[in-house]
């Protein structure tokens, strides 16, 4: 740890308000107008009357599950917020000016994972064909994908991936760390937690005794991957608290992966799950959809658009406690195999707490992106 001391001219947070077209009416009920916070750079007003001409290349920070853009610009004790960050590189030249874009893509559900979905809402489109015209209309950008990207963490690394190899035509580079990857190591091993979780809220308590396996796994549809109720119940008492125990919260993730990869406007929420919520048998039709949405197999069906980018950027620390370091290697092995051009790097780390990468991150982005 270091004393606190940022560094370099601190740049302009501008928040704006942005009414949503694509998020109005969404499955969810979540709110279409919300709040953007853009930051402009030192550089930008700058000696403003020589230099109003001047544009600027654009990154857009995709935060991770649970987490909103405009909580990346919040204080920080000891360490730099995305924003103090990007100053002090620009101060160290260890990058140029750069407009940074905070969207807010928070759900219900606790997030989403940037991509359409019929259960949550339209991320994707929002993003794409909504945010980046409005910075653009508004700000002095580079409005072009050879100098815009994007770049985040978990669920906002899977969502910078995904990005460059479903919207080529938006993005020229991306950063991605420690994203979402290798589905059958990152989320299989916690579905037995959400399933017990489940089970608290069954419409019958379980007495000691006798249990009819065959009957009780077949009812109401578990074999399809239907809700029998449980998990409307456990959504119901979770949006009344302030705070969920952990277990909850992980229960609610893998509920929010499930309204993102397997959607079903026929089925109760709105989705389906991968496991009967009463035996915890896998479902195979349900898991391949959830494999169908893995960037490690999204590699040779995008790999043309992944060859477009001017930069991909990817690194995981070799502790990850969700295994996804794994994951982030096979990805690096398969774009290799297909010729796509990437960095890929480790570091000595886990999952949390790890922004001081955007150290790295940040500036291969702009060399990337640069005029």
């Amino acid at each position: 740890m270091a004393i606190k001391r940022p560094k370099g001219a601190a740049g302009t947070l501008v928040v704006l308000e942005h009414t949503s077209k694509i998020l109005k009416g969404n499955p969810l009920g979540d709110p279409h107008v919300r709040k953007l916070a853009v930051w402009l750079p030192p550089q930008y007003d700058a000696d403003a009357g020589r230099t109003t001409s001047q544009r600027f290349p654009v990154l857009y920070d995709l935060v991770g599950f649970t987490g909103s853009g405009i909580a990346h610009t919040n204080w920080k004790p000891f360490g730099d917020n995305v924003i103090e960050r990007a100053a002090r590189l620009i101060h160290e030249k260890k990058m140029g000016p750069a407009i940074i874009v905070f969207p807010d893509c928070f759900t219900a559900l606790g997030g989403n994972q940037y991509v359409n979905s019929s259960a949550i809402g339209s991320y994707a489109d929002y993003l794409t064909r909504e945010i980046i015209p409005f910075v653009d209309r508004e700000f002095r950008t580079l409005a072009s994908r050879e100098h815009r990207g994007c770049f985040g963490k978990s669920s906002g690394g899977y969502g910078a991936i995904v990005h460059a190899m479903k919207y080529p035509q938006y993005w020229g580079a991306i950063a991605d760390h420690s994203g979402d990857s290798y589905f059958d190591f990152v989320y299989w091993h916690d579905w037995p937690n959400t399933l017990n979780e489940l089970a608290k809220h069954r419409a019958v308590r379980r007495r000691a005794g006798a249990y009819d396996a065959l009957g009780e796994s077949t009812k109401k549809g578990l074999a399809e991957g239907l809700d029998d109720g449980r998990i409307r119940r456990f959504l119901a008492q979770a949006w009344k608290k302030e705070k969920l125990a952990a277990a909850e919260g992980h229960c609610m993730m893998n509920l929010a992966m499930a309204a993102t990869y397997d959607p079903d406007p026929r089925a109760p929420n709105g989705f389906r799950v991968p496991f009967n919520l009463e035996t915890g048998e896998v479902i195979d039709k349900r898991w391949a959809k959830w494999r169908a949405n893995d960037p490690i197999n999204l590699v040779a069906k995008y790999k043309a658009n992944l060859k477009t980018m001017r930069g991909i950027y990817i690194d995981c620390g070799w502790r990850d406690q969700y295994h996804i370091h794994y994951g982030t290697r096979i990805l690096s092995k398969r774009l290799a195999a297909a010729g796509v051009r990437h960095t890929y790097e480790e570091f000595d780390d886990n999952h949390s707490d790890v922004d001081y990468r955007m150290d790295v991150s940040l500036p291969f982005l702009y060399r990337a992106l640069k005029p």
